[in-house]
């Protein structure tokens, strides 16, 4: 009997179990393995695949204009003034190239080499445009070609039918148009990011020096008169292509050598463009692109660049007596703090990691920008001396200051050693030692501190209040940060070291709750901890371990019921719920008292954290099953790192320009 069973179960594994994903059903399939995702990433990356195509047109030489357009409904038209999608017979499908292209993954003209249509492409993998088709409830692609507009329709990647030519233009007009509409059965938001889109079409501007990228909003029409919209356009041309970026991230920081350090060559058909520039700052930004494509983990381009560097800065030290001969010599460590540096690389095959190539893996790039970082690197030093003396005297404050910090930390964890404990005094830890389920609230001020430990849940909540004036980290060396009353027990109370000691593993706690008032203060004490953190423990935040706890602004009480309201359109929306009329609630808008009785209701507000009971703060702000937090990414970290340049660095003009700019829409909490 079980023989015949199991014959009987293989029978049922066959042929028709077997599921075959024709055309474009693959991408609807599995969406996230062509463009990471169908959260908000994957949507802007949308975007980016045709963008892509456009730039390619650029450094092929045929296109000098590319135009974003975001329109009602979440409609994106993408233009450029490049040769054109071809429309004649494709000799293997039998279909138009233009429908070959829109609906056929890994066709294009990027596969042929120096015989293809692109000598350097930064969509490797030929599945830009077609996947953007499959992905999209509807999309048409409009091509101006040899005096003809040319014109096709799909819906979900599938022709609604054959190419149509639908107008003319003239014979030396050519380019192409493609506008979507997301499909929202695929995306979980298909709402556009209109800073992610300029941040994005910047940074290509700049690589791609002498086009010009456009982008118009259109989504605020008005009454559908296309003549009253509210428009928001930007436009981007750079004729100094990544210098120009250089200084634009430098803006605000007094630098080492007042222009950027350029170097451009080409070898073996490779071409390497490098801007560099040194501040008096202690962090690095280095932004790395291999055919205009962004490679956030870098790749062999940037360890050719970080091998040349420290070698160059060693040898030319030595040379000129700027490191003593009892110092050693300078580690790439030692060179980044202060080190602002675009590397941008074209070449012809360009090996990425995965689709959303993050990474650059070409192993022969490592060798030639090394060669050619080194010997442009040394000229550039002996022809300006100055400038050389002024970066080689940065880098080696930064390595005499690493070895203060690391004797400075070490002290650290020796006096706690003999203290018989490694945890600061002032934290409240938890029972918990399994850190994926434990919490750290940093906490600002005595008060709500104690409230917090009062409320907290023992078992999983630790509590560490803020001790004395935070270090503006943006001006201060790894030594000081560790001898900080403010920072030190922060630093001890992670657990994961510093510096070179840095390791993730070791973190006690997977969620680090940044709790402060709802106020400037608050506001300017969440943007220091942002900064430390981003700082210092930048994988901390690109892991997603550190969050914003949000307390409420107001309590709004009518008899026994209470809410809480955390934003202004929160306390409208409970006042109405509460049955409080409309000119009520605009006389209590209009008053300088919050804490008015209205039709019987109470609305206190609260200043701060310490005007809470513990079993307040838990209700609101440290209960998992009803609190709001928000999680912190890169892109906000780096948002808040540069208003805090700017507010809080030493360069004086771009602060009150700031100031002065903003004065008017300043909101004042006296």
């Amino acid at each position: 009997m079980k023989e015949k069973k199991t014959i009987e179960v293989n029978k049922a594994y066959g042929a028709s179990s077997i599921q075959v994903l024709e055309g474009l059903d693959p991408v609807r399939k599995r969406p996230g393995m062509y463009i990471g995702g169908t959260g908000l990433d994957g949507l802007h990356h949308m975007i980016w695949e045709v963008v892509d195509n456009v730039i390619d047109e650029a450094m092929a030489g045929h296109a000098t204009i590319g135009t974003v357009r975001l329109l009602l409904d979440n409609i994106v038209e993408i233009t450029d003034n490049g040769r054109g999608i071809p429309v004649d017979l494709h000799p293997t499908t039998k279909k138009s190239t233009l429908e070959t292209v829109l609906t056929v993954l890994h066709a294009g003209g990027k596969f042929g080499g120096e015989d293809s249509g692109y000598k350097v492409s930064g969509g490797l993998h030929g599945v830009g445009v077609s996947v953007v088709n499959a992905l999209s409830e509807w999309l048409k692609v409009e091509v101006k070609r040899e005096g003809k507009i040319w014109m096709q329709e799909y819906r979900r990647g599938i022709p609604v039918k054959d190419v149509e030519v639908i107008g003319k233009c003239k014979k030396k007009e050519t380019g192409t148009k493609i506008t979507f509409k997301a499909d929202d059965t695929i995306f979980s938001d298909t709402e556009y990011n209109f800073e992610i889109i300029i941040k994005h079409l910047r940074n290509q501007a700049y690589l791609t020096k002498g086009f010009t990228f456009k982008l118009e909003d259109l989504r605020n029409i008005i009454d559908g008169n296309t003549d009253l919209y509210l428009a928001k356009k930007y436009g981007f041309y750079f004729d100094a292509g990544i210098a120009s970026f250089v200084k634009f991230l430098n803006r605000g920081k007094i630098v080492r050598n007042s222009s950027p350090i350029h170097i451009e060559k080409n070898v073996k058909n490779i071409n390497v463009e490098i801007s560099i520039q040194y501040t008096d700052g202690y962090s690095e930004k280095l932004r790395a692109f291999a055919n205009n494509v962004y490679n956030p983990d870098g790749g062999t381009h940037v360890m050719g660049f970080r091998t040349a560097l420290t070698r160059t800065i060693n040898s030319y030290a030595r040379k000129n007596k700027l490191l003593k001969d009892k110092e050693k010599n300078l580690t790439s460590d030692d060179l980044t703090d202060g080190l602002t540096a675009v590397i941008a690389i074209q070449l012809p095959e360009p090996q990425f990691e995965g689709q959303t190539k993050a990474k650059l893996g070409n192993p022969e790039v490592k060798g030639i920008v090394q060669s050619i970082v080194s010997e442009e690197l040394t000229e550039y030093f002996e022809k300006h001396p100055k400038d050389a003396k002024s970066i080689i005297e940065k880098c080696i404050l930064t390595a005499r200051a690493r070895t203060a910090a690391r004797a400075a930390k070490d002290a650290i964890l020796r006096k706690g050693a003999l203290e018989g404990m490694t945890l600061p005094g002032k934290l409240a830890d938890c029972t918990s030692r399994k850190a994926e389920e434990s919490e750290l609230y940093i906490v600002e001020g005595d008060s709500a501190g104690g409230s917090a430990k009062q409320g907290r849940d023992r078992f999983y909540q630790a509590i560490l209040p803020l001790r004395g004036k935070l270090v503006n980290v943006e001006k201060t060396t790894l030594d000081k940060i560790v001898k900080s009353d403010s920072l030190k027990p922060m630093i001890i109370a992670l657990g994961v070291g510093i510096g070179e000691s840095l390791n993730i593993e070791k973190l006690r706690y997977h969620k680090i709750i940044l709790m402060a008032d709802a106020d400037v203060d608050g506001s300017h004490i969440r943007t220091l901890l942002l900064t430390f953190f981003f700082r210092q423990f930048r994988e901390l935040v690109e892991k997603g371990h550190i969050y914003i706890a949000q307390p409420p602004l107001y309590q709004i009480k009518k008899g026994k019921k209470i809410e809480y309201a955390y934003i202004e359109e929160d306390k409208i929306r409970i006042l109405k719920e509460f049955g409080v009329r409309e000119d009520d609630i605009e006389n209590l808008e209009n008053s300088a008292d919050d804490s008015n009785k209205v039709s019987g209701i109470n609305i206190q507000r609260y200043k701060g954290l310490g005007e809470m009971n513990p079993e307040q703060l838990w209700e609101t702000t440290m209960d998992p099953t009803s609190r709001k937090m928000m999680q912190v990414t890169i892109d906000d970290a780096e948002a808040a790192d540069a208003v805090f340049e700017l507010l809080m660095g030493p360069e004086v003009a771009p602060r009150k320009q700031f100031i002065q700019t903003h004065a008017k829409i300043a909101d004042f909490d006296v």
